[in-house]
């Protein structure tokens, strides 16, 4: 079994290296694509708060661009089956650089109105469903080891949580929130730019050749939802997580940031965001040391540890103790985040990988944009302080779910399964091919 080292002995039996330059360049566009999307809360909150909008407007912002994603990742998924994934990451990149820069000129010149930015996002958020399901896929192209490729490239989205909302609180402080959105759309030319060099190794003969037309698009779509409904592991995770999304998640983020912001500060909410960043770095490095034979139960004990940030902040307690809040909650988020991405990867089938992954990532965040926009009524009626700490609670609540369902918390990981084992359907989906073979099929040929 792999270490997680710079090295990782594939099933032939030769020694392949982890690192290339090719997963160099897919690993730096992850990291400064993070590092722009850690900027964007602080940017919303700090804005809209300074032209008097509050707490409900933010969220609002936010789920224009969640809404948008979770609704229309589904189809990205089929279209990331169909055509090169590479260039639609490119070309969702560049759309988004077009988005965050008309955003920055709205705040550059002062004219803010809440429907230009929840437009704005929504336009981001289409882009962002175009791009999503072919990272899922391009991992396991350029890896052997797919758990340690996945615990670097979180170690490395961690990194730039560490960095990001900090330097967002020092362009706000030092310039406006417009130079916070200038900043985020020049690290999607960056992700651009290194996707552009990427190349991807071609398909194998005889790989599955999508159909064409209507029929075929909806057929795919079929054969997606019949894979994804097949494993009870699958979307007994996401059933959970909907919970997740409406009660923990969603109205965290926005009242956590107007809480924080509106109490002390910009750069003390950049402050906590690094320690969420650390956390998550330390979560990645664990993941990457630590294999569990069945990846979900350790995951979702890791979770437990998420509580933390909301119950600090809702609790009124200082910025010290919300940092180390948000930093323990970083550190079981991050590695139940590789635990279930190596899960997803080396369980599926690389033919329907990105179709699984669109249906993954739609039902993951179909209820993030109910949590958020709820977050402001709910603030309004119960106070921000007691909904975070209903979040808390409900922190505890979401992995006990998990570790209660047995196709979760039974799955063994693929690569601990004796060959000709017979393993029962309802908690294990088939094994993937081998690494070499995934890195062949998962995608189209790339040109």
């Amino acid at each position: 079994m792999a270490d997680g080292g710079s090295v990782a002995r594939g099933v032939d039996g030769g020694e392949r290296p982890v690192w290339s330059r090719d997963f160099a360049l897919f690993f730096v566009a992850r990291a400064v694509a993070r590092l722009g999307d850690t900027m964007l809360p602080v940017a919303l909150a700090a804005g809209l708060l300074e032209h008097g909008y509050g707490a409900g407007a933010v969220g609002l912002a936010m789920a224009s661009t969640a809404a948008a994603f979770a609704g229309l990742v589904v189809f990205g998924g089929v279209i990331a089956d169909r055509f090169s994934t590479r260039k639609l990451m490119i070309g969702a990149d560049l759309v988004r650089l077009g988005t965050q820069s008309l955003a920055a000129a709205v705040f550059f010149t002062g004219h803010v109105v809440l429907w230009e930015i929840c437009a704005i996002g929504f336009a981001n958020g289409v882009a962002g469903a175009v791009f999503q399901p072919g990272v899922a896929s391009t991992v396991p192209r350029l890896a052997s080891d797919i758990q340690g490729a996945n615990g670097a490239i979180r170690i490395a989205e961690s990194a730039a949580q560490l960095a990001g909302p900090a330097v967002a609180g020092v362009l706000v402080g030092f310039t406006s929130p417009g130079g916070v959105f200038a900043a985020h759309a020049a690290t999607y030319a960056v992700s651009a730019l290194c996707l552009l060099l990427l190349r991807l190794p071609p398909l194998a003969p005889g790989s599955r050749a999508p159909g064409h037309g209507k029929g075929a698009f909806k057929a795919d779509l079929v054969e997606g939802w019949r894979e994804f409904t097949s494993r009870a592991w699958l979307w007994g995770v996401i059933a959970v997580w909907c919970l997740y999304m409406i009660a923990v998640s969603g109205p965290t983020t926005p009242l956590v940031a107007t809480q924080v912001v509106q109490q002390h500060g910009p750069r003390a909410y950049g402050l906590i965001n690094s320690a969420l960043g650390a956390g998550t770095v330390v979560g990645g490095l664990l993941a990457l040391r630590l294999r569990p034979r069945r990846m979900l139960r350790a995951g979702a004990i890791a979770l437990f540890a998420f509580a933390a940030f909301p119950a600090a902040v809702g609790a009124g307690l200082g910025v010290p103790a919300m940092a180390a809040g948000a930093a323990v909650a970083g550190v079981g988020l991050s590695f139940w985040g590789v635990m279930w991405a190596t899960s997803v990867q080396t369980q599926v089938p690389p033919d329907v990988l990105n179709r699984i992954h669109a249906y993954d990532v739609a039902g993951s965040l179909a209820m993030l944009p109910v949590g958020q926009a709820l977050a402001g009524p709910a603030a309004a009626t119960l106070g921000a302080d007691r909904v975070l700490l209903v979040a808390g609670a409900m922190s505890l609540v979401v992995p006990t779910a998990l570790l209660l369902v047995p196709a979760v918390r039974g799955l063994i990981r693929a690569d601990a399964i004796p060959v000709g084992l017979s393993v029962p359907s309802v908690s294990i989906a088939p094994l993937a091919p081998s690494d070499a073979a995934v890195r062949e099929r998962a995608c189209p040929q790339e040109s």
